[in-house]
């Protein structure tokens, strides 16, 4: 669990590639996710055409910084099966499938910053049109991927005042 103490958000990348192995690692980690009711809700479009990130980095003021990522992965969620008993969770199963993605990008020796953009219809209604996809699937995130080009050290955020035990 080094990750979730070293991990810290990269927004400067070096053009190196990242290596069709190591984006199916991050997929297959973001799919072990756990979700409500196992329904899995996710669809993972992955963006490494220069033009399609550049216009991805505009959908949000938050995500200019990821027009030089080499990959971008954006997390979506059905809306429209019948298998989702618990449609309302489908951003919560998100949140849990994209802190995977983090993670196991840190384990690789990747950097990541997570931009959100939904619940906000507008952002996510840009990236579905940038993406191409169908009205049932619903952008839940922009991640940007890469080999790092900077160094950051992590935060200790631990508070001992924001726990409250009842014994």
């Amino acid at each position: 669990m080094n990750s979730i103490f070293h991990r810290t958000s990269i927004r400067r990348y070096t053009e190196q590639k990242v290596e069709k192995e190591k984006i199916e690692q991050i997929l297959r980690a973001a799919m072990a996710a756990p979700s409500a009711g196992n329904q899995q809700p996710w669809e993972f479009y992955v963006v490494t055409d220069p033009e399609t990130i550049q216009k991805l980095s505009q959908t949000s003021p938050y995500a200019g910084f990821t027009k030089d990522a080499p990959l971008i992965i954006v997390p979506c969620y059905r809306t429209k099966e019948e298998q989702l008993r618990h449609k309302a969770y489908c951003e919560i199963d998100l949140s849990i499938a994209t802190e995977h993605i983090l993670l196991e990008a840190d384990a690789l020796g990747l950097g990541t910053t997570w931009c959100g953009i939904a619940p906000l219809p507008e952002r996510m209604n840009a990236v579905a049109e940038i993406i191409g996809c169908d009205e049932s699937l619903k952008p839940f995130a922009i991640v940007s991927v890469g080999y790092p080009a900077e160094e950051k050290k992590q935060q200790d955020r631990f508070d001992e005042t924001r726990i409250h035990y009842i014994d």
